[in-house]
């Protein structure tokens, strides 16, 4: 007999464990207590992952997440139209519309530039980007990729594509409010002096 426990068991356990940041443990406690739960309880999370995979899309203009052809942001008439902020997932929406600070569009590329990974400009959202931009209307692209190595080389290579084209801003970066410089790292440190600003 399997250490396992019974076929559907393993099997679930298995399933659990091949998303992200779920090991093996993890795996086999959300098992049983699926096992544990209510019947409607567990066969409600089945039916939202069914759901979720057949209702939500991308948005046929900004790529972000939709159900239908475009997502809420695009469809909100109050947004203001002539600002773009460019993401790399759709993840890195939900931050941002946090903060309330920013009331423009977005424009999710579907990753960052990568060539050992073999992602290049064309695997990304840039093309349609570029087309978006060159209708006129938009008179600043905030480049929000991520501080990583290959975020910067996104940004990068987006801010020379657009030159000329619009007011091209990237997102500061730099310590975080209430961090000690000792616990710092050289890089944020570096963005952090070299982004400086002004008190007056």
């Amino acid at each position: 007999m399997s250490t396992e426990g019974p076929a559907p068991l393993a099997r679930l356990v298995a399933e659990l464990s091949r998303l992200p940041g779920i090991g093996q443990r993890t795996a086999q406690r959300l098992a049983f207590h699926l096992l544990r739960a209510p019947d409607e309880e567990a066969f409600a999370l089945g039916e939202a992952i069914r759901e979720v995979k057949e209702k939500v899309g991308l948005c046929e203009e900004c790529f972000n997440l939709a159900e239908g052809p475009r997502c809420r942001i695009c469809l909100d008439e109050t947004r203001d139209r002539t600002t773009i902020c460019v993401v790399e997932e759709p993840g890195d929406v939900i931050p941002i519309e946090r903060t309330h600070e920013y009331r423009g569009l977005y424009h999710v590329l579907g990753g960052a530039l990568s060539p050992i990974d073999g992602i290049d400009a064309e695997d990304l959202k840039i093309a349609e980007l570029l087309h978006r931009v060159g209708r006129g209307d938009i008179d600043e692209v905030v480049l929000a990729t991520n501080p990583t190595t290959t975020g910067e080389a996104t940004a990068l290579h987006i801010a020379e594509r657009l030159r000329g084209q619009a007011t091209v801003t990237r997102l500061a970066s730099g310590l975080p409010v209430g961090a000690d410089l000792e616990h710092a790292d050289e890089v944020t440190l570096g963005k952090a002096l070299a982004g400086r600003r002004s008190l007056d």
